[in-house]
């Protein structure tokens, strides 16, 4: 596991940095970024950017499960997840 974080404030500061825009803009296109996919995975479409992620909407069959308390068993109904898959540019930065 990575022992250190970069959460978004200090993302948009280092992609500002680097790109030379301002971090107003570099949020603003960010906060753009994921309102896109979350709409893209609410209507089913797949968002592809080549070499670096996937990111999809996956659906969940219903199922029957557990109670840990009671051991009793439960109906699960079905669902959505959202599955995202690093692409060969990450996977190989990660090495």
């Amino acid at each position: 596991m990575a022992d250190k974080t970069l959460n978004k404030t200090e993302l948009v500061a280092k992609i500002a940095s680097e790109s030379g825009q301002s971090q107003a803009a570099v949020g603003g296109v960010l906060d753009a970024l994921f309102n896109v996919l979350a709409e893209s995975v609410a209507n089913d479409v797949k968002v592809t950017i080549p070499g670096w992620l996937a990111v999809e909407r996956t659906a969940r069959a219903a199922r029957t499960g557990r109670n840990p308390q009671t051991g009793a068993e439960i109906q699960i109904p079905a669902g959505h997840s959202v599955k995202v898959s690093a692409g060969s540019k990450l996977k190989a930065a990660a090495k």
